[in-house]
């Protein structure tokens, strides 16, 4: 079974599927390990980790499926991954499908902001008319022919123009023909609430910490309607305090030993990354 067959059959079930940001192949490994069912791949985080520079459209289409192949070569479950705006006109959207299918991802996000895109918390985003995004998002249906990948329609329109808009677009986006539905820019309970009664199907929602809908748990948000909830910044946000945390303690007193108990052990990583995986493949093949 593919990887977006899998994840199609967990959506089917009717449960919510927890899908947690990560923002490269080490802390995919590390949602697997904790026994989710699907990893996001954040663009967040994947600028963050390999430029060191907020979500501002930098990365190219061949870096995001770089990272994207990587990802799914860590891990075995789905892989969601973001494909911010499709990297162009018609034919780029048809080789971002295609590439993203190459890479073995099970879903692609395709947003209908106006290029270079932006994080969907941010303040300033331009949207493309949303009958021609509407368009964009039947040539993705289309470039991906028969081959078994998830389509996600996702607007940000709703920090932009408002509820009202929103609802319409993902009613359109329905309508061209894609897997699931994306609202982005959340940020109060009330609004979950309001895309939940409003946008009927399969449906994403993604909480950021710092907001108030970050609260609502995954039954609540089962109970709602929603297929997909991403916590796509929670890991990175965690990650980055520990490792100020550590340097900050070695820069004042020249040694990292107070923060022990807050690290993993040589050991534990090793586990991480399957250290003893290699060394027995090494010592069958004499490596």
């Amino acid at each position: 079974m593919s990887q977006a067959a899998a994840l199609r059959r967990l959506i089917d079930a009717g449960g919510i599927v927890m899908a947690p940001g990560a923002a490269d192949p080490l802390a995919a490994r590390l949602v697997q390990q904790a026994g989710f069912p699907a990893v996001y791949m954040t663009g967040f985080g994947a600028t963050a980790s390999r430029l060191g520079m907020p979500d501002l459209g930098l990365l190219t289409q061949t870096e995001m499926t770089d990272h994207a192949r990587n990802m799914t070569r860590a891990v075995s479950i789905p892989v969601i991954a973001d494909a911010d705006t499709g990297y162009g006109g018609p034919s780029n959207i048809h080789r971002t499908v295609r590439e993203y299918l190459q890479a073995g991802v099970a879903a692609i996000h395709l947003e209908d902001q106006v290029a270079p895109k932006r994080c969907g918390q941010l303040a300033g985003i331009r949207l493309v008319d949303a009958e021609e995004n509407a368009q964009r998002l039947r040539c993705a249906v289309e470039a991906k022919g028969g081959d078994d990948l998830l389509i996600i329609g996702r607007t940000d329109a709703l920090p932009a123009q408002g509820i009202e808009e929103a609802v319409r677009r993902a009613h359109l986006y329905q309508a061209a023909g894609v897997d699931l539905v994306f609202i982005d820019g959340i940020k109060r309970i009330a609004e979950v609430k309001a895309v939940a009664r409003a946008v009927p199907g399969p449906k994403v929602v993604s909480l950021v910490d710092g907001t108030e809908a970050v609260a609502l748990t995954a039954g609540e948000l089962q109970a709602m309607g929603f297929s997909v909830v991403f916590h796509a910044v929670s890991a990175l946000f965690s990650a980055v305090k520990a490792m100020r945390d550590t340097f900050a303690a070695l820069h004042r007193a020249g040694t990292p030993a107070s923060r022990a108990e807050q690290m993993v052990t040589y050991a534990e990583y090793a586990a991480v990354v399957d250290l003893a995986g290699h060394q027995h493949r090494a010592d069958r093949h004499g490596g």
